[in-house]
């Protein structure tokens, strides 16, 4: 397959991120695209060039030129538009986080990856931050086996999103869902091992709590912290603050065993920083051996074409790369239904364990 014809559903602030880094693929192109809202839909299709924009989930469907669909919807909706995709054809899917909200889907999501003949990947973007991924393929040289991991992220508020959905726990999952299944993924994925407990102190210190919407006062959690164990004996700590957005660095992750320290340290958006500042940050990794003693600190610069096309640091082009290889029959899913399905579960644990002041056994 020499061009790859994809359709979008969901044309956002993350729709345009997806076609934007399309766009630099060799092999793809964004030729539909759907959104309720009819403004983003016509919008999108420019961007993408000249995109047809269908009217519902299943024109979209029925378009000639469909080679793969990519979902951007709310996280609410992923659920039931995968069942809506498979009961049209089964075509290659890459599905935005959180592959599910509500618990009562899990059943949902489990069956579905079970029954979809077509490969499903789901858009976990942080394993692809090249920072992140030189932390990943040193990280056992450097500490010798892993005892500890944390990921501290130090960030903006969420941002505005169509009709305020994001505003509210029913719609996200949550805050420690809708956010952070990306370092729920992490965990897993730099532990290669499954958790076991889960304790979590979480809530809505300062954002969203002067804005009405309706007469509803958004409940969504700014802050927090959740500490893991897993099968393996290592722990894991995930530091959450949502109005930190004056920090050089917005995650940084940490890997510590018998031999020394690993991090990664991860600049926010560029167009966020301050242009009286001079240039946004470089990313960085640093090692830093127990002996002896002394931090080896390089720079994993970013692309700044990719650094243009999203606010990921590259990663949404890098996981497209992979994605659009797949659907040529080039590659395979390194991002699984199982993988999404399990650290939305992480997410729904740390959400109830804050809630009850309870630890949650996996």
């Amino acid at each position: 397959m020499e061009m790859v014809n994809y359709g979008l559903i969901g044309c956002g602030m993350m729709g345009r991120e997806h076609i934007q880094n399309i766009n630099l693929l060799p092999h793809g192109q964004v030729s539909v695209v759907y959104d309720p809202v009819a403004d983003l839909a016509a919008s999108a299709a420019t961007l993408a060039g000249q995109a047809e924009v269908a009217n519902s989930i299943d024109a979209l469907m029925d378009h000639p030129q469909l080679d793969a669909v990519v979902i951007v919807s709310p996280n609410f909706l992923h659920v039931d538009q995968l069942h809506q995709i498979a009961a049209k054809k089964a075509l290659p899917i890459l599905c935005e986080k959180p592959l599910y909200t509500n618990p009562a889907d899990a059943d949902r999501i489990a069956a579905f990856a079970r029954d979809y003949p077509a490969p499903v990947w789901v858009a976990m973007e942080y394993r692809y931050m090249p920072p992140i991924q030189a932390l990943i393929n040193q990280v056992e040289s450097a500490t010798g086996g892993i005892s500890m991991l944390t990921v501290r992220e130090h960030r903006f508020p969420f941002l505005p999103k169509i009709g305020d959905w994001n505003r509210f726990n029913a719609n996200t999952g949550g805050t420690l869902v809708e956010k952070c299944c990306h370092f729920f993924d992490l965990m897993r994925l730099i532990l290669k091992s499954e958790p076991v407990r889960v304790m979590a102190s979480a809530g809505q210190t300062l954002n969203h709590k002067d804005e009405d919407y309706g007469g509803r006062v958004p409940d969504i959690w700014d802050n927090g912290y959740v500490i893991i164990d897993f099968e393996n004996g290592a722990r894991a700590m995930l530091e959450l603050c949502m109005f930190a957005e004056g920090s050089q660095y917005q995650e940084e992750i940490s890997a510590v065993g018998p031999k020394g320290k690993i991090e990664a340290l991860v600049p926010g958006p560029g167009r966020f920083w301050p242009k009286l500042l001079g240039p946004a940050p470089v990313p960085q990794l640093v090692i830093s051996p127990r002996a002896p003693k002394g931090p080896i600190v390089s720079e994993v610069p970013v692309d700044p074409a990719l650094l243009e096309a999203g606010d990921h640091n590259g990663s949404t082009f890098y996981q497209h790369q992979r994605f659009n290889a797949v659907i040529r029959g080039e590659g395979e899913v390194e991002v699984t239904l199982d993988d999404g399905a399990r650290a939305v579960a992480m997410g729904l644990a740390a959400q109830e364990s804050a809630a009850l002041g309870q630890v949650i056994v996996l």
